[in-house]
């Protein structure tokens, strides 16, 4: 699971179609290529994963019949094989994002559907989840009636340090801070961004000093500066990830950053592509670079793999994972595969290296 010229690769998906659960797949850093999709796990609907920082177990949101939550695996041998440990459900519809702590002590769920946050303490040992250990039930609306009508949680995830718990709500145009302990969340502080954007998903600069805000409704990323001392966010910047005449419909999706500071990565469902971003060192901000068409069809996440030099795209309608190699000097991606079958792929994950 450490070698550099094969990495292991996973993709969440949604099973209402061919799909059987969780795939599998091997990245040749060395030939440049994607092969070996294969199935790791089948269950219902595991559209998204968390893998714990010493690869030794894999997280998935889970669909068990009418009521849905968290699935535990063991990550084994070299291929990556998934055994199964337990799962933690509830009535009502299953998470959409999931992420686990760097000490493998607690992993965070939040619930589109039912506009919740909630916290599951782990059995560090044999890795299963225990029951939910806090449940926050968001409330409001935002102006935008069919996707606002209330709160639709969308991201949760640990600050770098370590100290607090980012929370990202479509529904309600908030970026919520909370404290843990124990698996008990307490609100410290939230921040409103512009009304009707529907913040998605957030990724933090390396330096720990900015955070970047994916926005599912109006397409932009929003810049913010982070105050570790209380957990709040200061908005810097909005920019968009479409060209100004695009008129169609399109929907944020997933935005990552490379681990030296220098480019953010921003995906378009609709424009079907992914947006290319250079960041200014001294200030966080961001200038448009280019985008690059994601080859297939709603682009619902992407991955930059360990070691940074490619880039994989999944394609939910077309059903097909997309292999860029990435230039690291200028940030700009250049297609290599987009043949990859995947089923309904949502997330694409890697063990770490």
């Amino acid at each position: 699971m450490t070698n550099r010229s094969k990495l292991i690769g996973y993709v969440g998906t949604y099973t209402k179609g061919d799909s059987k659960g969780i795939y599998t797949f091997a990245l040749d850093t060395a030939q440049a290529e994607i092969s070996g999709v294969t199935a790791a796990a089948e269950l219902d609907n595991p559209t998204y994963l968390t893998i714990s920082k010493d690869n030794q177990f894999l997280y998935s949101v889970v669909k068990e019949g009418e009521a849905g939550g968290v699935a535990a695996f063991k990550v084994t041998g070299e291929t990556g094989k998934l055994q199964p440990i337990n799962s933690q459900v509830s009535a009502g519809s299953p998470p959409c994002h999931l992420s686990v702590d760097s000490e493998h002590r607690l992993v965070m769920t939040a619930n589109y559907h039912k506009g919740t946050l909630e916290s599951f303490l782990l059995n560090k040992e044999n890795g299963a989840v225990q029951p939910a250990s806090s449940i926050i039930q968001f409330e409001g609306t935002g102006p935008n009636k069919e996707r606002q009508e209330k709160p639709h949680t969308h991201y949760a995830d640990f600050t770098p340090d370590g100290k607090y718990i980012a929370v990202v709500d479509l529904g309600i145009d908030k970026v919520l801070t909370y404290k843990e302990n124990n698996g008990v969340l307490t609100e410290v502080n939230s921040l409103s961004v512009k009304a009707g954007s529907g913040p998605r998903h957030l990724v933090f600069h390396p330096n720990q000093k900015y955070a970047y805000i994916m926005t599912e409704l109006s397409s932009e990323v929003i810049v913010v500066q982070y105050n570790e001392q209380d957990g709040s966010f200061t908005e810097l910047q909005y920019i968009a990830t479409i060209p100004n005449d695009f008129t169609e419909n399109n929907q944020g999706s997933a935005i990552h950053i490379s681990s030296d500071g220098r480019f953010v990565y921003a995906a378009n469902r609709g424009h079907n592509s992914i947006a290319v971003f250079s960041v200014n060192a001294d200030t966080g901000e961001l200038t448009f670079v280019e985008h690059t068409s994601t080859e297939g069809d709603w682009p619902r996440d992407f991955v930059l793999d360990p070691t940074e030099k490619f880039l994989v795209a999944s394609n939910q309608n077309t059903s097909n994972l997309v292999l860029f190699v990435r230039d690291e000097a200028s940030g700009k991606l250049k297609l290599l595969q987009a043949d990859v079958t995947v089923p309904d792929p949502v997330c694409v994950k890697f063990l770490n290296i």
